[in-house]
């Protein structure tokens, strides 16, 4: 059993990158992803780190740095918020159709106008289609799960993955969390060795990136899409690994690195839900003594794992989606990708809370609750 310390949420995100043993970190700072790249920083400066750590002068350039080296073969990293994530966003898209299994940490932000600071989803959600895997983490643990996870996925699938945190709950919160050494790593997560011809090699030249004519982009997206569809089935597989390796646990049915269920077996009411305001819900579930109210946690939003919401949301007669996003003139985003697979005899409701950092509380969820039975044909914000 690995040992818990108490740690800040950036601190354990980076001294769980360093473990990793990245080849190249590059990173500009913002809030709340400051103390990340930070302490990633610290780590270099003190002679405790091997990666090369690239001051970037901009999002856009630490997304081209760290394009560049895994493109020659380098693992590596990189970490942004909010306006960064949006001023990083066309190389992300290049990230993905270039297949380089780049990892990034974002530090959920809301986005501007108006300025703000504080905590929302909003960010994460416009790169929903970039073709990454999207990671959401609900506490520290997961945070740093995720983490190992997501490079063994990456350079197995040879895509691109974003870990999800968010910003101040997480990043800045202290709770306790088992960091596994860069020796424990290892056992799951060998050093990486790129296969022949996906990476720049003036031994054996390639080209990324190249022109194609329209007659074959479409393949070209295609092919993308089903990896990411097809790696649901891997990330399960190597949740179960990653357990057994370094937790020395096996994975249950009700937690299986998609999603994590909690709640009675046949549960009257289904409230879903992405990262930290998971622990919440639970809160007022066990509070109010729901008896017949499951929460449904999704750890995996990219790809979407349809199969496995439905095993379990048509255990219930009533579903209601809370989340710290919305897809302006439409309503949520995990909301409407739920109405298009949910069953119409399924009670829906969808709901927009703490947008811009603002509280979501046990009595607010409560009330969600008793409302759920009600058919509901509009988003409400809380």
């Amino acid at each position: 059993m690995l040992k818990q310390q108490i740690l800040e949420g950036a601190q354990a995100i980076a001294l769980t990158v360093n473990n990793i043993q990245p080849g190249v970190v590059a990173a500009y700072p913002i809030t709340p992803q400051t103390h990340i790249v930070e302490t990633l920083a610290q780590l270099k400066a003190d002679g405790l780190a091997d990666f090369q750590y690239v001051k970037a002068e901009s999002e856009y350039a630490a997304a081209s740095i760290v394009l560049g080296a895994t493109a020659t073969g380098v693992r590596s990293y990189t970490a942004t918020s909010s306006q960064g994530l949006l001023y990083m966003l066309e190389v992300l898209y290049n990230i993905a159709g270039l297949r380089l299994p780049v990892v990034l940490t974002c530090a959920n932000r809301a986005v501007s106008a108006p300025l703000n600071i504080w905590n929302d989803q909003q960010d994460a959600m416009a790169m929903r289609d970039a073709g990454w895997l999207m990671f959401f983490a609900a506490n520290h643990q997961e945070a740093v799960d995720q983490h190992i996870m997501a490079y063994a996925l990456a350079e197995k699938l040879r895509l691109p993955v974003v870990v999800n945190v968010d910003g101040f709950i997480l990043t800045h919160s202290f709770e306790p969390v088992a960091i596994p050494s860069a020796f424990i790593i290892k056992k799951y997560l060998p050093d990486y060795k790129p296969q022949p011809q996906t990476y720049l090699n003036t031994q054996q030249p390639i080209t990324l990136g190249h022109l194609v004519t329209p007659e074959h982009y479409q393949t070209y997206r295609q092919n993308l899409h089903q990896d990411l569809i097809n790696s649901l089935s891997l990330i399960k597989t190597e949740y179960r690994k990653y357990q057994k390796i370094i937790h020395g646990q096996s994975i249950t049915s009700q937690d299986n690195g998609l999603y994590k269920y909690y709640g009675p077996a046949r549960p009257q009411t289904i409230i879903v839900a992405m990262g930290s305001v998971a622990g919440t819900i639970q809160q007022a579930i066990d509070e109010g003594q729901q008896k017949k109210v499951g929460l449904l946690q999704l750890k995996v939003y990219r790809p979407f794992p349809i199969k496995e919401i439905l095993g379990i949301i048509k255990l219930g007669k009533n579903v209601a989606v809370i989340e710290k996003a919305i897809s302006l003139g439409s309503g949520g985003p995990l909301a409407t990708d739920l109405q298009a697979i949910i069953p119409k005899a399924i009670n829906f409701s969808s709901y927009i809370a703490g947008l811009g950092g603002r509280d979501i509380t046990v009595k607010m969820i409560q009330k969600i609750i008793k409302q759920a039975d009600q058919p509901q044909k509009i988003t409400k914000f809380l």
